[in-house]
């Protein structure tokens, strides 16, 4: 198995668990306030994450790239509250769909953040991938002053993702283990003082018959990151980009079944275009740049 091809099938995986997380943040949502959740989804994911640190050997903190995994860890809450958010407001599917616009950022951002060279077939991918969303999203309406506001939360995530899905690729190298960790324990730690805002019956302690749903978050949430991470070390962030698409048929699949959300036959026909973007970009590339 070539390292593209395993790239591509943990980044699908992680894709995936993600998607399944966005369900059960959406299902929390119903009963919490979603910055509480969020702080959740984090807490839980830090506590998970240390103790596979422990478990792998304690491997040795980064030093060199802090700052990276920072900035990634900054990138993270901004995309987690607002995509969050919006997924309290809009159906799975819709707020997926808006969030599209972070893999077609990426692999512009890549280029002049990672010394990436654009290449032709990797961008043509991600345009045939958009082109699918735009297919799966006919017949799609937004109203009211709360679904308009989830529509730019879900804009300003995907911007957010997009950064985050770079400094991924950048600080990939110090291991799946590290980036799971610096990638819950610093969202943790930034989105902490910001529960202060919140009122003392908002951000009171979950009912205990929640608390399994919460430890859900942590576990698919860092199940996710620990294959995408894995993913980004093994091939380009323009290569992974088109992946991204994927997570719509899941969304929809997961807002069906939990939510009993609608799911437009041209849902399918924009996956199966997106399905033909991730295959293509699979294929070798050529620079043009």
């Amino acid at each position: 198995m070539t390292a593209r091809v395993s790239a591509l099938l943990f980044g699908a995986g992680g894709i995936a668990f993600l998607c399944a997380m966005d369900a059960v943040v959406k299902y929390l949502s119903l009963d919490y306030a979603v910055l509480l959740v969020t702080f959740g989804r984090y807490l839980v994911g830090t506590a998970i994450a240390l103790i596979v640190w422990v478990g792998a050997g304690r491997p040795p903190l980064p030093r060199t790239r802090i700052g990276v995994h920072f900035a990634r860890g900054v990138a993270i809450a901004a995309t987690a509250f607002l995509f969050y958010w919006s997924v309290s407001v809009l159906t799975l599917a819709e707020a997926i769909t808006l969030s599209f616009l972070a893999p077609l950022l990426a692999p512009l951002l890549a280029v002049p953040m990672l010394g990436e060279k654009l290449r032709w077939q990797n961008f043509a991918a991600v345009l045939l991938g958009f082109g699918g969303v735009l297919v799966a999203v006919q017949g799609g309406h937004y109203g009211g002053d709360a679904r308009q506001l989830g529509v730019l939360a879900a804009l300003a995530a995907s911007l957010a993702y997009a950064l985050a899905m770079v400094l991924l690729r950048a600080c990939a190298a110090d291991g799946s283990v590290i980036v799971t960790l610096m990638g819950a324990i610093i969202p943790m730690l930034l989105l902490t003082p910001a529960l202060f805002f919140l009122t003392p019956a908002a951000r009171a302690l979950p009912a205990p018959a929640s608390w399994v749903l919460f430890i859900a978050l942590g576990l698919l949430g860092n199940i996710g990151i620990q294959l995408l991470s894995r993913a980004y070390a093994r091939a380009e962030a323009q290569v992974l980009a088109p992946l991204e698409f994927a997570a719509l048929p899941w969304a929809a699949l997961f807002g069906a079944l939990v939510f009993g959300e609608a799911v437009a036959p041209a849902t399918w026909a924009g996956g199966a275009i997106i399905a033909a973007a991730c295959l293509w970009s699979a294929r070798a590339p050529a620079p043009i740049a």
